[in-house]
């Protein structure tokens, strides 16, 4: 962690006062609970502590994202032109169609999320075109964080800077519709749709967009796929007034399971009738094969000299599982399938298509049964391997039980992207290494840049 080390070891200092760690303790429940941050039955964040960086690891944070989203944007370009290198991607018909309808604006993904594990090395091992999640509950933990009586008292000596988002994702969206009316020769002012299915324990995210929007003078309502009609001429919502531009949290796989039930918003989008973001073109770089398509040298002649140091520095060696020969670090591999089955320690299994951690297989917790099982379904699926990497572990005090325990956990840091520049992170924590919420695993904090007050006088 560099030189937040002083930072977090202050910190942990002041939680020695058992008065301060009681107070700040219900204050982070109470704080939570006025704002209902919760997913589902569960509150976001049981730390004490943020994630402390410090300026030069948020740099190099930031330098290594937006160097990756370059090369998956030139990814995209290829796939988009070459139907051979689309063919990769595993696209259904029905993705393949609403992937290649122009959006009306350049970017397919205007707000997007790389999750990373961010140790002595940073590796991007996921990219989240489609529907990056916790924005708003970022920004409403951070407002927690900050009231927080140690926070406060860590403040007289150290310097704290927070990382808000959702101003960045209504810029982006506004800055798209912009684009996308002079495109298409709209003229009506935007009127948001966040769409989603109902039921879901991210309604409460919805409802601090809707406010956060309304804050800012753009009317917005939630719908449910469902509940959107479509005349030929306008999309509407749920309370019968029009929608121009969706923030569509929903999945493209989920909207099309649905069928008929949701052909609504489809048939909108279509029509080039809305502003969508993110567009359904996002899927694409969504699979977990675009990542493969970075790390494979068979695509190398995609990218200039800058894209592959970058690739090679900061994605790790990742191959969709099929038959055949390949190459790990420049060395042949005769056999892939054999490979991975020997390397079980060092590598995971991905679905090509799936979210949450679903179908996810960490070599390292598997048996060999287990493991062997597992590529045998990535053989006759859609499956990636990745190689793994070191998970980074800090020590946070988590209030659990009526009392500040401290415990070692994995951390990740997952910059959100829009229009391809970092604008604030999501960060997890967890006792293992799969660190997702939606898993049912890990815990949210907020992240802030520290410095010292006394090293800036």
């Amino acid at each position: 962690m560099g030189s937040a080390e002083p930072a977090v070891a202050a910190y942990h200092e002041l939680l020695d006062d058992d008065r301060l760690a009681a107070a700040s303790a219900l204050a982070l429940v109470d704080g939570q609970h006025a704002r209902n941050l919760y997913f589902g039955e569960h509150p976001l964040s049981v730390s004490l502590r943020p994630r402390l960086i410090d300026r030069a690891t948020w740099d190099r944070a930031v330098l290594a994202a937006e160097g990756v989203y370059d090369a998956l944007n030139t990814l995209e370009r290829a796939v988009l032109a070459d139907a051979d290198l689309r063919a990769e991607l595993d696209l259904t018909p029905e993705e393949e169609t609403l992937a290649l309808a122009d959006p009306g604006y350049a970017a397919s993904s205007p707000s997007s999320r790389l999750d990373s594990f961010f140790a002595d090395e940073i590796g991007y091992v996921e990219y989240n075109a489609e529907s990056p999640a916790g924005m708003a509950y970022g920004d409403e933990l951070s407002c927690v964080f900050d009231a927080l009586p140690v926070m406060k008292v860590f403040q007289q000596r150290w310097s704290l800077t927070s990382l808000p988002v959702r101003a960045h994702q209504l810029n982006a969206m506004l800055s798209v519709f912009t684009a996308w009316s002079r495109s298409t020769g709209h003229v009506d002012a935007p009127r948001i749709g966040i769409v989603d299915w109902a039921g879901l324990p991210t309604l409460t995210e919805f409802e601090m967009f809707q406010r956060f929007f309304a804050a800012h003078g753009v009317a917005c309502c939630i719908c449910e796929p469902s509940s959107l009609s479509w005349d030929g001429a306008t999309l509407r919502g749920c309370d019968g007034q029009p929608v121009n531009l969706v923030y569509r949290r929903v999945l493209t796989s989920e909207l099309l399971a649905k069928g008929d039930e949701t052909r609504a918003l489809r048939d909108a989008y279509l029509a080039g009738a809305v502003c969508m973001v993110n567009s359904f073109r996002a899927k694409l770089l969504h699979k977990k094969m675009s990542l493969a398509m970075l790390s494979d040298e068979s695509y190398c002649e995609l990218y200039s000299p800058a894209q592959r140091d970058v690739i090679n520095q900061f994605v790790p060696w990742t191959r969709r599982v099929r038959d055949g020969p390949t190459t790990r670090h420049t060395r042949i591999v005769p056999d892939l399938i054999a490979h991975v089955v020997a390397h079980r320690r060092e590598l995971v299994l991905k679905p090509n298509d799936e979210y949450g951690g679903k179908g996810v297989i960490l070599g390292w917790t598997a048996g060999d049964t287990e493991w062997e099982q597992a590529v045998q379904i990535a053989c006759n699926q859609s499956y990636v391997v990745q190689e793994a990497i070191p998970v980074p572990r800090e020590t946070f005090p988590v209030a659990l039980g009526g009392r500040v325990s401290m415990l070692d956990l994995a951390v990740d840091m997952d910059p959100y992207l829009f229009e391809g520049h970092v604008g604030g992170v999501l960060t997890r924590l967890s006792s293992s290494a799969l660190l997702n919420v939606t898993a049912g695993e890990g815990s949210v904090v907020p992240t802030y840049i520290v410095e010292d007050r006394e090293a800036q006088r």
